[in-house]
């Protein structure tokens, strides 16, 4: 039993090496161009690459073979490999002079300029007799991709208390064992048994104490929960935290594109004229709008791109773009060779909304440069230049509050908190947008050459796009389920606060009974320290501000908290002592990025509760790792940004997860009990057998494991799970009070009867007492 056992471990192990190396292989084993030194251009094997080697990128694209950064001209990259987003990003080049140039390179804040190991670059845009350049960074396993690589062949360790109690109760059982060793040892010699007979029961007796069965048996009901899961659609790539899904008392949700659908729909806009907001319209495509700021930023201010005719992007800019009813025209290889410098992405009318090919080409606006989406900075731009005339203007996207922080005072209405209230309030997703008029005197190589900050300054307050973003059918049933299993439920966002409440109280997360305090805080300045202010959202007049605590009559579990970003990282850095108090009864975590969500699930655990982490893998996969259990609803069929991954994409793969883990949980401690039962039942009958024999014989023992045990084992793992959820969860630990109390009854219970019956056996009057000349 043990050498199939250990065979087919092997075979299974070689088997998943094998296939992890083929993934690895086709994505790395390509052929570069390569720059050393003074050298001309040269062909290189992907593998022979080193840091430092200057690579060219084709204009077919690639998959990459390591991870480069950028030197010059813009790539177009699938990135779903690392992240599980499918969304394509576009990557530019490095700086090559201001603030932003004469930093030291760091990945993190340079991502938008690195190219990362496996994933695939679609296009790219070139510069006139020049190809599109990277530096070699990284080669191997010190890459993004080679990091995930090893952690899939060395993934942490899960730290589960049902997995430390095994090895506990499995090292009694060898401590057992070893006094029925050496027993059975100094007995065979007083009987003058020989050495044969005393190796081969001696070591019947460890094997009795410890069956060989039992990790194949432990292991069999995770493999048939494995098996359900995916057949419903979830894939799992680390099989051990099955066990750990049964234990799950809080799930953190992510907002766009998991509770609510991925898509957004334009609802209309608010524009500003006069430092005022007009009245809102519903449609933009119209001709009187044409040549406003308001459309020309819409029709720029994204990063979309044409992949064999059709626009590829995120799917925001997508719905916007749309909405406008422009043409996005890229220029091809032909053209770029006979321009120069770089012939620009151009946006322009369709050809029947005007009126004449003057008015045509006024409306024609080519993108001179891009500065994408950051998701720390909550905001993007764009540097653009219309068809006809000198001067360049730049055009913000972004959050309300950041793009207004941005703009020039007065030119913000001064209603925007309560007409941006007025939207989030109601679940609307708010964008700003802001225009500003470049210097007459700025080049196009001086352009390129800006850094950002001195760009996305001093704009011009725009007007408002309002996004309506529908919650999932699923989503409130979902959440509803796992609230009356007595499993906890979050929101952790980068959207609007507002927005997200709302969102919250649509799909049932805060009752509307329940009152919602949002938490904020200030960083110190000056001589003011840190302050934390807290405020009803129903009531604002209704405050407490307090360095520390703060006394607000309320009453118990009637109340949610709010946190924002701004305030986690304040109250996490200056008031630590209250972090876990907070993220007790904090319901809504908005505007959170990337680390952010992240360092929210290490809080959580710090406070024993068992995590289970839900997203669309987008910002998502350092949390989606972190946690005890993360779920990713990217459409790939195994992402190796999260333990499972769910073909459905809503929120519905959850409550599955967790009846199938309370399954594989149940299984695991019942297969446990039994065959500690039955080890230490034979176990004890053994011992009283020799005491009184010399030779039991081993086909007892064979038809004990083979036939009763392993059918009795696999059978009951064959158990699927219960079809509801109910509040009480199963047990995490093997040296509880009613376990141990059970197995502990049914022993003594046993050893009591093997006595009685083996006393009074002896007071028979059949009965003779062996000995080793007897017959």
């Amino acid at each position: 039993m043990s050498v199939i056992s250990i065979a087919t471990s092997l075979y299974t192990i070689r088997k998943q090496y094998v296939m992890l190396h083929d993934m690895v292989a086709s994505h790395s084993v390509v052929r570069v161009s390569v720059c050393r030194g003074n050298k001309d251009i040269e062909q290189a094997m992907s593998t022979d690459l080193v840091p430092g080697d200057v690579i060219s990128i084709p204009a077919n694209g690639m998959v990459m073979p390591c991870d480069a950064v950028l030197l010059q001209g813009n790539c177009v990259v699938n990135e779903s490999m690392l992240t599980g987003e499918s969304v394509p990003v576009t990557k530019t080049s490095l700086p090559s002079s201001g603030d932003e140039a004469a930093r030291r390179y760091n990945m993190e804040e340079h991502k938008r300029h690195t190219l990362f190991c496996g994933t695939h670059v679609i296009q790219t845009r070139f510069y006139t007799g020049e190809l599109v350049k990277a530096v070699v960074i990284r080669t191997g396993f010190s890459t993004e991709k080679g990091q995930l690589v090893r952690s899939i062949l060395y993934p942490k360790p899960t730290d589960f208390k049902l997995y430390r109690d095994a090895y506990l109760f499995l090292l009694c059982l060898v401590g057992v064992a070893g006094i029925g060793f050496i027993y059975t040892i100094i007995l065979s010699i007083m009987n003058k048994v020989s050495a044969k007979t005393i190796i081969i029961e001696s070591l019947d007796i460890i094997t009795i104490t410890v069956p060989p069965a039992l990790p194949a048996a432990m292991t069999a009901g995770i493999v048939y929960a494995q098996r359900r899961l995916k057949r419903a659609g979830i894939f799992c790539i680390s099989p051990q935290r099955i066990n750990m899904c049964g234990q799950l008392n809080l799930v953190c949700f992510d907002k766009t594109g998991t509770l609510t659908e991925d898509g957004l729909d334009l609802w209309g806009i608010q524009r500003v004229e006069n430092e005022s907001f007009i009245a809102p319209e519903l449609g933009v495509a119209e001709e009187g709008l044409m040549n406003t700021a308001f459309v020309a930023c819409m029709a720029t201010c994204h990063s979309l791109t044409k992949i064999e005719g059709e626009y590829s992007g995120d799917p925001l800019d997508i719905k916007m773009f749309a909405a406008t009813g422009w043409i996005l025209e890229e220029p091809t290889e032909e053209e770029t060779a006979l321009h120069n410098p770089l012939m620009p992405t151009v946006v322009r009318p369709p050809k029947q909304t005007v009126r004449n090919d003057s008015q045509n080409a006024s409306c024609e606006i080519g993108i001179v440069r891009q500065f994408p989406f950051s998701s720390a900075l909550q905001r993007m731009s764009v540097v653009v230049r219309r068809l006809g005339e000198k001067h360049m203007e730049a055009f913000l996207k972004g959050a309300p509050e950041v793009v207004a922080s941005l703009c020039k005072p007065q030119s913000v209405p001064q209603s925007f908190t309560e007409t941006l209230e007025s939207y989030t309030r109601q679940g609307f997703r708010v964008i700003a947008l802001a225009h500003r008029q470049l210097e007459s005197k700025l080049s196009w190589h001086k352009v390129q050459t800006l850094s950002r900050d001195l760009i996305e300054t001093n704009m011009e307050f725009l007007g408002l796009i309002i996004m309506q973003n529908k919650i999932k059918q699923e989503t409130a049933g979902v959440l509803t389920e796992l609230q009356r299993a007595d499993i906890r439920t979050l929101m952790v966002t980068g959207d609007n606060m507002l927005t997200a409440i709302s969102v919250a109280r649509d799909c049932g997360m805060v009752r509307p009974h329940e009152n919602v305090i949002i938490a904020d805080a200030v960083p110190p300045k000056d001589s003011h320290p840190a302050c934390i202010t807290w405020r009803y959202m129903d009531n604002p007049a209704r405050t407490a501000r307090g360095s520390q605590t703060a006394h607000i009559n309320m009453e118990e579990d009637m109340y949610h908290f709010a946190v924002n970003g701004r305030a986690f990282a304040v109250i996490t850095e200056h008031f630590p002592q209250l972090i876990q108090k907070l993220a007790l009864r904090s319901t809504v975590f908005a505007r959170m990025s990337p680390d952010q969500k992240t360092q929210l699930v290490e809080i959580l655990q710090g406070i024993d509760y068992i995590v289970g982490m839900c997203g669309d893998g987008a910002n998502d996969c350092g949390a989606l790792k972190r946690a005890h259990s993360g779920i990713s609803l990217s459409e790939l069929e195994a992402s190796v940004a999260s333990p499972f991954t769910s073909s459905v994409s809503n929120i519905s793969c959850v409550p599955n997860l967790v009846r199938e883990g309370r399954a594989a949980l149940i299984t695991s401690f019942c297969v446990f009990k039994f065959m500690a039962l039955y080890s230490i039942i034979q176990y004890i009958s053994v011992i009283l057998l020799y005491w009184i024999l010399s030779n039991l014989g081993d086909f007892q023992f064979l038809f004990i494991d083979l036939v009763i045990i392993l059918i009795i084992a696999f059978t009951m793992s064959l158990n699927p799970a219960w079809k509801e959820l109910v509040r009480q969860r199963p047990p995490s630990s093997l040296i509880s009070g009613p376990l141990l109390c059970s197995v502990l009854t049914q022993i003594l219970n046993c050893l009591a009867f093997q006595v009685l019956a083996f006393y009074l056996v002896q007071q028979q009057s059949w009965y003779e007492t062996w000995t080793p000349q007897s017959e």
